[in-house]
This record gives structure tokens, sequence and C-alpha cells, in this order.
């Protein structure tokens, strides 16, 4: 064995040691170290590394260079991008994703799912460059890049040509914003098209949907539909879904069914939308978020993401740390029993994994060593101590280490 973590604490609360070799888990259970490099976890808990399933690194850190939101809504969020974009070069983008993911590895999330502009005033340099970004990456993390025509395709004419090129480049998913079209029809429209480029590369579909307190944006409902009718169930994810919260009880219930029923993921970002939505109310302020817990109880499969940091829509927050978004989502849908807290985990780890498909995760042994040690004994207190990732893993290997020291001095 190349490396032995001893005294970890699993999910299931027992106490065991981890053997790694050749970056594989090949044994858990009592492991004698011998002369093999040894890791003391002390009883600590241990995670699979943390998964986020929905950031734009093409946007991150750019607050600081573009003007101030002052209405502080998703539309002006998008307009205050525009400027900056025409100016992104490949060296712009690699620096300041670049930075976010440096961050992320810290918190110990090594596999990312990142959404890239894809329209007519950036063409295809934010893609271009958060490709660059991967192959400089690719030892630290896996990087997954969704190319999302957030201008519309039907009334940003040019886009749907160069979302075709985008997956030609090496994009990995299909995008979509189906809900930010002139009409009801062009957003139909829109959803038939993405599914057009994503049966032809064999790409998954992962859109923003309904991102707006409006109850009458309703393409959540189509989405579901379609994904039935091409036969793309546990395939299709969709993003945000603010609008679901603001649906009747009834007209909500309707949709939840069909999501279930077509299998699609669902992710939601309250960091952002807690910020963004909302603005228009003048009392009784929502929440911004979809229904989480009606989601839930329904069986569908429910992750959250970083979704922004410093750009337009999120100027002042966001580190890339899951376990700060975590805390602000239980929040959010108010998780406050065990059972939530442990779902919680779960949005970020085995729920994230479903999403992006991946076969090779978790902790069992076969898998690889892409781990976690926290500086927590339990998955609550973790969440409610923001707990250092003492150490992250990647193929085995130590990528990045934590340890905050507090001393009390009394008189």
């Amino acid at each position: 064995m190349d490396l032995i973590i001893k005294n970890t604490k699993l999910e299931n609360g027992k106490i065991a040691d981890i053997g790694i070799s050749r970056g594989k888990i090949v044994k858990i259970g009592k492991i004698s170290a011998k002369d093999t490099e040894t890791i003391d976890a002390k009883g600590n808990l241990v995670t699979p590394t943390f998964i986020d399933s929905h950031i734009h690194l093409d946007k991150c850190l750019i607050s600081d260079s573009t003007p101030k939101n002052i209405t502080g809504t998703l539309k002006e969020s998008i307009e205050l991008t525009w400027n900056r974009k025409k100016r992104y070069t490949v060296n712009d983008i690699v620096e300041r994703a670049g930075k976010v993911i440096d961050w992320h590895i810290l918190h110990g999330s090594t596999i990312i799912r990142t959404h890239v502009d894809v329209d007519t005033l950036g063409k295809l340099m934010p893609a271009k460059g958060l490709i660059a970004t991967r192959e400089k990456y690719k030892n630290l993390i896996d990087l997954e890049i969704v190319a999302f025509p957030q201008e519309g395709i039907l009334q940003d004419e040019g886009t749907e040509k160069l979302l075709y090129q985008a997956m030609e480049l090496g994009c990995d998913v299909v995008g979509g914003m189906p809900h930010n079209e002139m009409t009801d029809d062009d957003g139909k429209r829109h959803i038939d098209i993405c599914f057009e480029i994503a049966k032809k590369f064999d790409k998954d579909i992962d859109m923003h949907v309904d991102e707006t307190d409006d109850p009458n944006s309703r393409t959540l409902q189509y989405l579901a539909w379609k994904t039935i009718k091409e036969n793309y169930q546990g395939r299709v994810t969709a993003g945000h879904t603010c609008a679901l919260s603001a649906y009747d009880v009834y007209y909500a219930a309707k949709v939840i069914g069909w999501v279930k029923k077509a299998g699609i993921h669902m992710i939601t970002n309250p960091v952002t939308n807690l910020m963004i939505e909302g603005r228009y109310d003048t009392q009784n302020m929502r929440r911004g978020t979809t229904r989480i817990n009606e989601l839930i109880a329904a069986g569908v499969n429910v992750s959250y993401g970083q979704d922004c940091v410093k750009d337009t829509f999120y100027p002042t927050w966001g580190q890339g740390d899951l376990l700060e978004c975590g805390l602000i989502t239980a929040h959010a849908a108010q998780f406050t029993q065990h059972e939530q807290i442990n779902y919680l985990y779960k949005m970020i780890t085995s729920n994230a994994a479903e999403i992006l498909r991946l076969k090779d995760y978790g902790i069992a042994v076969g898998k690889t060593a892409n781990l976690n040690i926290v500086d927590a004994k339990t998955i609550p207190e973790m969440f409610r101590t923001q707990a250092d990732r003492l150490y992250v893993l990647r193929k085995g290997k130590i990528v990045a280490t934590t340890k905050t020291e507090k001393k009390l001095i009394k008189e």
C-alpha cells in the first residue's frame, strides 16, 4: 500500500482504516501500517470528495471590473456581463477560474461541473478559456463543461451554430435557458434545439429553468414532457427552477410529478437565488429558491452548487466552499432534523455523483481514493462548525491541507 489512513470515521459511524494503492482504495478495515506512509484521522469523518454540480467559472471574480448591480435583479446581472464578456481572453479566464478552482480544492471539492456562456457576445472565447483551464488543472480536478446559451437561442441569432461548435470544441454537456426567450413557443423551440444538439453528440443536458419569481414562467413542464418523449430519463438536469415556488400548490404538485416521472435531476442554488430573486416584492419577500422539500419528498434527486463567485449575480460573496453553501441551503430550506442534514450531505456527494453519472465515486474497495478528512466527528457537526478539510486527497495523493488553530486567552 502507498498510504494508510488510520482511525477514520465512516458515514455509518464505524471506525476503520483505509488502505490505498496506486490511487485506489484496496482495503477498508483494520490495517497494519508497518513502513507505509500513514495519516492518523483521529476518529474524524472521512468523506468522498465533494462535487460542485453547478458553477460559472467563466464569470467568476469579475465584479470588481463591472458596474455595480443597482437593482440586484437577474436581468441587470446578465446585462452587466455584456461588455466584460466581449473583453475576455483565454489567459484572463484561466487566471480567474484557476483561483476559484484552488479554493474548491482547499475546501474539498475536486469534481466540478461548470456552465460557460456561449453566445454572439463572447462567441467561443469563454469555452476556449475553460477548456484551457480544464487542461491546466487535469491532474488536480475533474472539470465538466456545459455549453450555456444564457442570452437565448432564438432571440440571439447565431447562438445555435455556436452551440454546435462549442460541443465540437470539447464541451461535455448541452446547456439551456428556455425561459429567456421572447415567447412561450420560442422557449419550447429552445428546448427542442438543445435536445437536437445533445442527441447528435450523445451528451447529457443541464438547463437553467424558470429562474424567476414569475408564476407564468412554465418551461419546466415542457422539459419534463420532452425528456420522456426523447427517452432521455436520467440524462437531464434542471437548475434553479425558482418559479416552481411561485406556482400554486396544485400546479406545483403536478409539475413535480412530471419531473419525477421524467427522471430529471434538480439543482438548487440558494446562495445566489436568495440574493437576486424576490427583488420586485415589496413585502413578504420570497426566498427565491425552488421547492426543495417537496422535490425531496417526491423522490426527485436534488443537489446544490456554488453557482457564482464575486460576479454580477453574486458580487461580494462566494469562496468555492460547499459546506458554506450547504449551511445557507439548510437555512433556506429550513433543514433542522438529523435526516435532513444527512440529505444535505448527499446533495454534494452521492446525489451530485448521480447527476454527473459517475461510476468511480465513493468510499469502497476498488474506487479511486478521492477523499476528504474533515475536522468533525459527525455530518451535522461538519456543517455546523464549517469544519476544516484537514486533508484533501486526489487519486490517493494529498493535494491540500488545512488546520485552523484557535486559542482562548483568559486573564
